[in-house]
């Protein structure tokens, strides 16, 4: 695997942001996602209570915890992405890097 080299939140930063997530789970905007039932890695339809909140941008990687940085993501594809962002997901979703993942 290719080394990665990024900047990373410190774990204050880290503790800070996934309280504001714990926050955002409880917003109709939220649920309605949940509700849909689609993650949107994969495209498959799972059971809300099969899916989980990605942050597009990880955390690690200085990613916040905002509307527009939030995906509902089944536990496969989120589990799979890890700390990746998303170019560096599409290149491991066309097999060009990341095998080892």
């Amino acid at each position: 695997m290719d080394e990665l080299f990024y900047t990373t939140a410190t774990d204050s930063e880290i503790k800070a942001e996934k309280q504001r997530a714990r926050e955002l789970r409880k917003e109709r905007w939220w649920k309605e996602k949940l509700a849909r039932g689609i993650c949107e890695y994969c495209g498959e339809k799972f059971p809300p209570e099969e899916l989980t909140m990605d942050h597009i941008v990880p955390l690690v990687r200085m990613g916040k915890t905002v509307k527009s940085n939030i995906a509902c993501a089944c536990k496969e594809c989120n589990n799979k992405k890890k700390y990746l962002l998303p170019m560096e997901w599409e290149e491991y979703l066309n097999g060009k890097k990341y095998s080892d993942l």
